[in-house]
């Protein structure tokens, strides 16, 4: 059996939708908020999820014998030696400025953010002019 389509349902959203009434402002509202939540939804739990990966990447604790991370414990579970004291999650000293997003670089490693680079300017022109031969832009 076919089923009607409710032409008079349609027909009162329509009217509460068209007409400027204080229920049809209420719908119109309501729909917009539900809209706009569906729409921010993704980005709310995107950014959740960013703040809980990085409250958990604190707590990681790695072996410094086999390289293998886990959470709050004090022998490591992959090779059973026992983790530093400075490993634990409390008694760490400073971190650098902008560690909990970018980590914190490794022993050998300089982080590029923190030294400054000097350049010294040369002359090309003067230094390729006092070659002969080459590219001195006489053809040869």
């Amino acid at each position: 059996m076919e089923r009607r389509i409710p032409w008079l349902w349609i027909g009162v959203a329509a009217a509460l939708l068209l007409v400027p009434t204080s229920a049809g402002r209420l719908l119109l509202d309501v729909i917009g908020g539900l809209t706009l939540t569906l729409l921010l939804l993704p980005l709310l739990a995107g950014g959740v999820a960013l703040i809980g990966w990085q409250l958990l990447r604190r707590r990681l604790r790695t072996c410094p014998s086999c390289g293998f991370a886990s959470l709050g414990t004090d022998v490591c579970p992959a090779c059973g030696s026992l983790f530093t004291s400075s490993d634990a999650p409390g008694s760490t000293p400073s971190e650098p400025p902008g560690s909990i997003f970018w980590g914190t670089p490794s022993g050998g490693e300089i982080d590029a953010r923190d030294v400054t680079i000097n350049v010294d300017a040369v002359d090309v022109e003067a230094s390729a002019s006092g070659e002969t031969g080459g590219r001195g832009g006489d053809g040869s």
